[in-house]
């Protein structure tokens, strides 16, 4: 059975109700989440909220897939996880400026994705012009804080976006969890200071 029978097959199994189809497909699809909500830096907010956030677009796609189209369960819930994170950011963040200073993504994608990413906010409130603009403004943050940061700190911060807890970086970087909390801490006060920077 290849991937895409076995998801929609999950998924007309949870249509009928089947509890532990949606507990599978909902654990199978969390690691999709984590790494969507970690790409992102809140800025006054949690990446744990992020991840809850995630976890409805997740429960959405699985609620508004329909089986009979020929795009991917894996392409349509990442649409769905991505833009109810990006609804919740955008609430909790409206701000003066662009939503660049309610969140910025520090994923590393390619053109692709990146073109997907600035197009759904483009359809909330970005013309063509500002989101070229922030297309750039995203590549010279992720390129001045590349600079900032540490030896150690890009090393956690590498781990972190894919979605590792503390205690795995700890074990992957032979030190304690207390000192990867911190590591974190700095990274996102440079990120702070990065933006602010730019907005001054």
């Amino acid at each position: 059975m290849n991937e895409i029978n076995s998801d929609e097959m999950l998924i007309h199994q949870c249509r009928l109700g089947d509890q532990a189809a949606l507990d599978t497909i909902m654990n199978k699809y969390k690691p999709l989440v984590i790494k969507k909500a970690r790409s992102m830096f809140l800025i006054g907010g949690e990446t744990e909220d992020l991840i809850q956030e995630g976890m409805i677009g997740l429960f959405k796609a699985v609620r508004d897939f329909e089986l009979d189209k020929s795009v991917s369960f894996y392409t349509f819930s990442k649409l769905c996880i991505e833009r109810q994170i990006y609804s919740a950011v955008t609430t909790a963040g409206r701000m003066k400026h662009s939503p660049l200073n309610g969140y910025i993504s520090l994923s590393q994608t390619d053109d692709f994705e990146r073109d997907e990413h600035l197009r759904h906010l483009g359809d909330i409130f970005l013309n063509p012009e500002e989101a070229f603009l922030d297309r750039e403004r995203m590549d010279m943050i992720r390129e001045e804080l590349s600079k900032k940061l540490s030896p150690l700190e890009s090393n956690v911060f590498k781990w972190f976006m894919e979605g590792y807890s503390y205690a795995q970086i700890a074990k992957v970087l032979g030190k304690k969890e207390k000192s990867i909390d911190n590591a974190l801490h700095r990274i996102k006060s440079k990120l702070q200071g990065i933006l602010q920077d730019m907005d001054a």
